[in-house]
């Protein structure tokens, strides 16, 4: 397979709906459910080979690693993105009175593990968010010397804004300053580059295209040494998985970014993110960057002769696979369920986003059914 040849006949819920919700999750492709299956039946038929599936582990990281750029041991598999925020908010060195800097509007999941180290004396200042995106300029007014990190969305969730994470690398470099990159919205659909980025979290549900349950964390070789929280036999230099304890000696934390990571890994989402990986990669990042890009220059142009102009950034190189749309009245995502479209409403606004497998003739059912509401006047209270 190359480029977006018979990409959409590997979603199979394009048959049965018009999905226009990946911001959301991701549906599985058929190549990721046969990677689960293969999974699933290991563990029915031979009770979970736990080896085979830890070396499974290691091929997957390598091809995340490189995927972003970086080396295989500054990737810790996580739950989500939250899991990664949080580690990087309880590991980075800071004291009471020390502050933190984040954009208005950010999500709960970036915006909640800083908030929670306020207990602790740590300051969460805010900037006000940036319509166009934000760049290193956004932050620069309110970082000082008491500044220990700078925490930012590569693409905001409600917005679809794309924001410029090397022109705020640059800042936060020149100052010493540690960047934290909530990638979720952005992994697998755009670049996300680990190279500038101090701490870079996600979840693998959306552009990633696995269930549920996994997520990785990318901590820059620099923090390598840095003593996380919470640590098990998965964090331990050596084995991970001999339970002995000498209670005589010092404990040995991994040097590679398994030092972060605790008890049992998501093995089946792990399977699911290789073979995903593997899609990725056979249809080419650049493309799937392009398609979802041009996809949203049609929808504008459809939208417009019925009065419709998505909010958001202008700029094609700050918008994403987002486009959101504030629609008249009420109902909207209901509307839309019953005539099997899927959307998202977001702060009373319908956000719509594509994947590698949206096609056009989605797009041309949602402009029908909006116009169709539209000419009726049916728009709820």
């Amino acid at each position: 397979m190359s480029g977006l040849e018979g990409v959409r006949e590997l979603f199979p819920i394009t048959q049965e709906l018009v999905y226009l919700d990946n911001a959301h999750q991701a549906p599985l492709s058929s190549l990721v459910r046969r990677e689960l299956d293969r999974f699933y039946d290991d563990a029915e038929w031979r009770a979970g080979p736990k080896e085979k599936w830890a070396i499974r582990v290691e091929e997957v990281r390598v091809a995340l690693a490189a995927f972003l750029g970086t080396t295989p041991d500054t990737i810790a598999f996580t739950k989500n993105t939250s899991e990664g925020v949080n580690i990087a908010a309880t590991t980075l060195p800071w004291r009471p009175g020390d502050n933190v800097v984040l954009m208005a509007g950010e999500h709960a999941n970036l915006a909640y593990g800083w908030m929670h180290q306020r207990r602790n004396g740590l300051e969460v200042r805010v900037v006000p968010a940036a319509s166009e995106g934000a760049d290193g300029e956004t932050f620069r007014p309110v970082v000082d010397a008491q500044t220990r990190a700078v925490a930012v969305s590569h693409v905001a969730y409600d917005t679809g804004q794309r924001n410029d994470i090397a022109s705020i690398g640059r800042l936060c470099a020149d100052r010493g300053i540690p960047l934290v990159v909530d990638a979720m919205q952005s992994v697998g659909v755009f670049p996300v580059e680990a190279e500038g980025v101090d701490w870079l979290a996600a979840g693998c549900h959306k552009g990633l295209l696995t269930p549920h349950g996994l997520g990785f964390v990318h901590r820059a070789p620099r923090f390598a040494e840095l003593v996380p929280t919470y640590v098990a036999a998965a964090s331990i230099e050596g084995s991970p998985h001999d339970p002995e304890v000498s209670f005589d000696t010092e404990i040995a934390l991994s040097l590679t970014a398994r030092r972060l990571e605790i008890g049992n890994l998501n093995y089946a989402a792990i399977h699911a993110l290789g073979a995903s990986l593997d899609l990725i990669g056979q249809v080419g990042l650049a493309t799937i960057t392009e398609r979802v890009l041009a996809l949203g220059d049609y929808l504008d142009g459809e939208l417009a002769p019925l009065g419709v102009e998505p909010i958001g950034p202008t700029r094609r190189d700050r918008r994403s696979h987002i486009r959101v749309l504030d629609l008249p009245g009420t109902g909207w995502q209901d509307y839309l369920a019953d005539r099997a479209i899927r959307v998202t409403e977001v702060r009373d606004r319908v956000r719509v986003s594509f994947g590698l497998f949206t096609a056009e003739e989605d797009i041309d059912a949602l402009v029908r059914a909006i116009g169709d509401r539209l000419r009726h006047g049916a728009l709820g209270n």
